[in-house]
């Protein structure tokens, strides 16, 4: 089998985390491909995410490493195999890669933690919200890349539903609340519908009110996701320039200081969905 041209998000991290191991345990590419059995590219490969390995293979990695942190050798077995074939392959053509790597992430997470100071988190928007804002995208989308991004987005929310839905807290400021994107009664069907979420058992909503002041971090979107372990959290940031994913250690910390002190600002729930309610009627 070929290596990868494109890699994905969850494929480039079993790498990089194979070649944390590595270098762990203080063996050079040359050692660890003699170790294994085989070339040197293919250890390059691997860490780089371009080729696949299964199972018994990343044990037999771990061994070679001396790594005996079994929690861990279990999360990284788990993350095997190839481009995982989930509904946001047939998106492959029509969206940025990094658009299909952060619904794989959502995916796989044992929880997600959002913060959003402008907006209204995708996972809670709802179909018209959603298309008037990929209305006022710049630049501008044509009608079918409107329809393309808002069935992606609608379809990504299946996480919060189902047997087993994804525990999901977010993290809204009060101003979010009052953006009034696609006209009144756009703004009011989608207070409606976060309130409405809000009581789910699996969904937790608090919003931080005007009231709170200043806080930390700069107002970009954060999307914290949490692995199987702690070790494989994944955080992700809205920027101007698209997604950014972050996974390096003093990253994690950082992230989990900011959205604990943006938990500590918001009010408790159930004045959240207040506050919520209220604001739609005045919508």
């Amino acid at each position: 089998m070929p290596p990868s041209k494109s890699p994905t998000l969850r494929q480039q991290r079993l790498g990089a985390e194979l070649r944390k191991l590595r270098e762990r345990a203080g063996l050079s590419t040359v050692q660890a491909a003699a170790l294994l059995g085989v070339n040197q590219s293919r250890i390059s490969n691997i860490e780089a995410g371009r080729y696949a390995v299964g199972a018994e293979r990343v044990r037999t990695i771990a061994r070679n490493y001396a790594c005996a942190e079994e929690p861990l050798i279990d999360a990284l077995v788990g993350m095997t195999g190839g481009r995982t074939r989930g509904w946001w392959e047939e998106y492959r053509e029509q969206l940025p890669n990094a658009a299909l790597d952060l619904v794989e992430l959502e995916h796989h997470a044992s929880a997600l933690r959002v913060a959003q100071a402008l907006h209204i988190p995708g996972l809670l928007q709802t179909t018209q919200h959603a298309r008037a804002l990929f209305g006022d995208a710049v630049p501008s989308l044509l009608p079918h890349e409107i329809e393309h991004r808002l069935s992606y987005r609608i379809k990504r929310q299946a996480v919060l539903y189902g047997d087993e839905p994804l525990a999901y807290t977010a993290l809204i400021h009060e101003a979010a609340l009052h953006m009034c994107v696609g006209g009144p009664d756009i703004a009011s069907e989608q207070l409606s519908h976060l309130a409405e979420m809000s009581e789910r058992d699996n969904i937790t909503i608090l919003v931080i009110p005007f009231g709170r002041g200043a806080f930390p971090g700069s107002g970009q979107g954060v999307d914290y996701a949490y692995g199987p372990i702690a070790q494989l959290d994944t955080v992700q940031l809205d920027t101007d320039h698209g997604s950014e994913f972050l996974d390096a250690a003093a990253q994690l910390e950082r992230y989990t200081i900011v959205l604990d002190r943006l938990e500590k600002l918001a009010l408790p729930a159930e004045e959240s969905r207040h506050l919520i309610q209220h604001t739609a009627h005045d919508a």
